[in-house]
């Protein structure tokens, strides 16, 4: 099993929920395995107010973080994992299965990582946009007459296979392996892997340059913004290149900037 230590460097991020029982579910949930850094983004305030003041709640609903966005909330963290059904959705990053969780988690905390799972709002779950913060998608198979999971289910679920599947050897060879390679940004390398915030920080940098550059329409920004956030995610770069890239980002816009003679 995961060791205290270990479970600290892990943060369950609920996206706008809004059903206090829920989220009094979610923080059973993570009591009953041993979690306790709970970050709410965008909660539905009243009913946010009514969770964490009900009678027998979690002290970690008393000392969970409130974000205003998402990329706040994972800002710190090296891995980001989006939780959800493929049932309706086509997914942009790698898919994970849920028996492989544990699995990238182990990899992940030997490389000195910190670990976000993200869960959405009850009526639709995670939006394309969310899933654009994500390194993977985390897929919890359900039946296709009824694809949808609740809250507190889904957190059970994928908490339970961290906490007791975790903390294994991180060795290992076969097609769940070869698929978490593929899958996973955390590499053999002993360089750690940037956080999600200096990777926002980067994408920020590179829609700078393509601005300046005249790179494509206005109204063609936003839709860059979510594609350079997902490839990113997607290249396995350590700490190193993304300061390396910060850097050669740089010099070319101020190159652009330069006034033509």
């Amino acid at each position: 099993m995961l060791t205290d230590s270990q479970r600290e460097r892990i943060v369950v991020v609920l996206v706008s929920p809004r059903n206090p029982l829920n989220i009094g579910a979610v923080a059973r949930a993570m009591a009953n395995f041993g979690f306790s850094r709970l970050s709410v983004v965008a909660p539905y305030e009243p009913h946010w107010r009514e969770a964490r003041s009900a009678v027998g709640a979690p002290q970690l609903l008393a000392n969970a973080h409130q974000a205003a966005s998402l990329s706040e909330a994972v800002r710190d963290c090296t891995l980001v994992m989006g939780t959800g059904t493929l049932t309706h959705r086509k997914a942009e990053q790698p898919v994970v299965r849920l028996n492989e969780l544990a699995s990238m988690v182990d990899r992940e905390l030997h490389s000195g990582g910190q670990i976000a799972v993200v869960f959405g709002p009850e009526k639709h779950g995670l939006t394309r946009e969310d899933l654009s913060y994500c390194h993977v998608l985390v897929e919890i198979p359900t039946d296709a007459q009824q694809p949808s999971m609740n809250l507190g289910q889904a957190a059970a679920v994928c908490l339970y296979e961290m906490a007791t599947r975790g903390g294994t050897s991180i060795a290992g060879s076969g097609t769940a392996e070869d698929r978490i390679d593929a899958a996973a940004k955390v590499s053999n390398s002993p360089k750690q892997a940037p956080t999600s915030g200096n990777l926002d920080i980067l994408a920020g940098l590179i829609e700078e340059v393509m601005v300046a550059a005249e790179y494509s329409p206005r109204m063609m920004q936003e839709a860059n913004r979510h594609d350079l956030r997902l490839i990113l995610r997607r290249m396995d770069l350590n700490a190193v290149d993304s300061r390396r890239a910060l850097g050669l980002f740089r010099r070319i816009l101020r190159r652009l900037h330069i006034p033509k003679s």
